[in-house]
Protein backbone atom coordinates (compact mmCIF):
# COMPACT_ATOMS: atom_id res chain seq x y z
CA UNK A 1 0.00 0.00 0.00
CA UNK A 2 1.20 3.56 -0.19
CA UNK A 3 2.51 4.96 2.88
CA UNK A 4 0.14 7.85 4.13
CA UNK A 5 1.95 10.56 3.21
CA UNK A 6 1.72 9.31 -0.66
CA UNK A 7 -0.87 10.97 -3.01
CA UNK A 8 -2.71 7.95 -4.54
CA UNK A 9 -4.26 9.21 -7.36
CA UNK A 10 -6.00 6.10 -8.08
CA UNK A 11 -7.63 5.84 -4.58
CA UNK A 12 -8.90 9.30 -5.03
CA UNK A 13 -10.57 9.04 -8.23
CA UNK A 14 -12.11 5.90 -6.94
CA UNK A 15 -13.26 7.78 -3.75
CA UNK A 16 -14.76 10.74 -6.25
CA UNK A 17 -16.39 7.80 -8.46
CA UNK A 18 -18.33 6.47 -5.20
CA UNK A 19 -19.42 10.02 -4.29
CA UNK A 20 -20.92 10.88 -7.64
CA UNK A 21 -22.83 7.34 -7.58
CA UNK A 22 -24.43 8.06 -3.95
CA UNK A 23 -22.16 6.41 -1.88
CA UNK A 24 -20.99 8.49 1.24
CA UNK A 25 -18.72 7.54 4.02
CA UNK A 26 -15.53 5.35 2.30
CA UNK A 27 -11.88 7.11 1.61
CA UNK A 28 -9.71 4.52 -0.45
CA UNK A 29 -6.21 3.92 -0.77
CA UNK A 30 -5.61 1.76 -3.84
CA UNK A 31 -2.34 -0.64 -3.29
CA UNK A 32 -1.44 -4.10 -4.84
CA UNK A 33 -1.82 -7.30 -4.15
CA UNK A 34 0.44 -10.51 -4.29
CA UNK A 35 -0.36 -14.39 -3.16
CA UNK A 36 2.62 -16.50 -3.07
CA UNK A 37 2.19 -20.18 -2.67
CA UNK A 38 5.24 -21.56 -0.74
CA UNK A 39 6.19 -24.59 1.14
CA UNK A 40 6.90 -25.35 4.13
CA UNK A 41 10.20 -24.98 4.00
CA UNK A 42 10.28 -21.55 3.28
CA UNK A 43 10.44 -19.26 6.55
CA UNK A 44 8.64 -15.58 7.57
CA UNK A 45 11.88 -14.10 7.48
CA UNK A 46 12.62 -14.91 3.71
CA UNK A 47 8.89 -13.66 2.97
CA UNK A 48 9.75 -10.32 4.59
CA UNK A 49 12.84 -10.27 3.06
CA UNK A 50 11.32 -11.17 -0.70
CA UNK A 51 8.54 -8.53 -0.31
CA UNK A 52 10.94 -5.94 1.24
CA UNK A 53 13.70 -5.95 -1.22
CA UNK A 54 11.53 -7.40 -4.47
CA UNK A 55 7.63 -6.84 -4.70
CA UNK A 56 7.25 -3.82 -2.80
CA UNK A 57 9.29 -0.30 -2.77
CA UNK A 58 10.14 0.50 0.76
CA UNK A 59 10.43 4.23 0.16
CA UNK A 60 7.04 4.47 -1.13
CA UNK A 61 4.98 1.46 0.01
CA UNK A 62 3.81 -0.41 3.28
CA UNK A 63 3.61 -4.03 3.16
CA UNK A 64 2.87 -6.97 5.43
CA UNK A 65 3.27 -10.68 4.79
CA UNK A 66 0.59 -13.28 6.30
CA UNK A 67 0.47 -16.68 5.97
CA UNK A 68 -2.86 -18.10 5.33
Amino acid sequence: MPKPEILDVQGQAVSRALTRIGVAGIEVRQGKHFELEVDDSVDDETLHRIAADLLANPVIEDWTVTRV
